[in-house]
């Protein structure tokens, strides 16, 4: 099983039950569950910590036990994150077109660079050049979105394209998108997990394990939506695992959540009484 991140599992945490279970969670009840997949309670309650310093996770005692609940920010992002980890998009349409993003940044504005690339790259854009970057065409309003948030926008010019020539399309996405490197980590997603969908449809299980497997799942799927753009279906590789990773995240989800709900639940309810 790919070993998860306790900050990044401690925000799972909170946007797969959490907010659904009042937003508050004691100390105590987070070290439980932390240890339900394997992170000791040193690094539960480091990962805690540097959460709060950076403004995720605000201290409020219930109960005579300390606990934390969500900031407004950390709720945004959970709230973004929902759009894009739990969307089923299908492929895009290819006569639908692209948005290409033209930009040009002083040398004295490397920050605010650095900030476009990454963003655009995150949003699933991928690279014609140093300052021409393309996604199918159906990104272009969320992309749009992000660059007026971030400030941004007065650097970058958008266009809707159509890519007219010279070589196939197909050839020249798999140039402006690593679909080989991302190709591999589908079908590592898909070997490693269809495995355990294979012993739920087997064996089914219990609460505490459906907890672990659905996090599990999610923190090895959450970067997939980010940057796998859902290119058309005729411009990628005949090898390609995307769909069928998809479908075994979602099967996984639809099994899991429910019971893993009722672990936390019972997790929460010890440790707030």
């Amino acid at each position: 099983m790919t070993p998860q991140q306790p900050k990044s599992t401690v925000l799972n945490i909170y946007g797969a039950y959490g907010r659904r279970l009042g937003g508050w969670i004691a100390v105590a009840a987070l070290v439980e569950l932390l240890g339900d997949l394997g992170i000791d309670e040193r690094a539960a309650r480091s990962a805690v910590s540097r959460m709060k310093r950076r403004e995720l996770l605000v201290p409020e005692r219930r109960h005579g036990r300390i606990g934390y609940t969500l900031t407004d920010h950390a709720r945004e992002i959970l709230e973004e994150g929902d759009e894009r980890i739990f969307a089923r998009r299908p492929p895009a349409m290819l006569k639908d077109g692209w948005v290409v993003a033209v930009f040009s940044v002083p040398e004295s504005e490397r920050h605010e660079r650095h900030l476009l690339r990454s963003r655009l790259a995150w949003q699933g854009f991928g690279i014609v050049s140093p300052g021409v970057w393309i996604a199918p065409w159906r990104l272009a309003e969320g992309a749009r979105r992000l660059l007026v948030g971030l400030g941004l926008d007065g650097y970058v010019d958008l266009f809707h394209a159509d890519h007219e020539g010279f070589g196939a399309t197909a050839a020249r996405a798999a140039r402006w998108w690593d679909l080989d490197r991302l190709g591999v980590e589908y079908a590592h997603f898909v070997e490693e997990h269809s495995s355990v969908l294979a012993r739920w449809c087997r064996d089914g299980g219990d609460g505490r394990t459906a907890f672990a497997d659905y996090l599990a799942a999610v923190a090895a799927w959450q970067r997939f939506p980010y940057l796998d753009p859902g290119l058309p279906a005729e411009l990628l590789p005949p090898t390609w695992e995307g769909q069928r990773a998809a479908g075994i995240f979602f099967d996984l989800a639809d099994r899991l959540a429910g019971p893993g709900e009722r672990h936390v639940s019972t997790v929460l309810g010890r440790h707030s009484s």
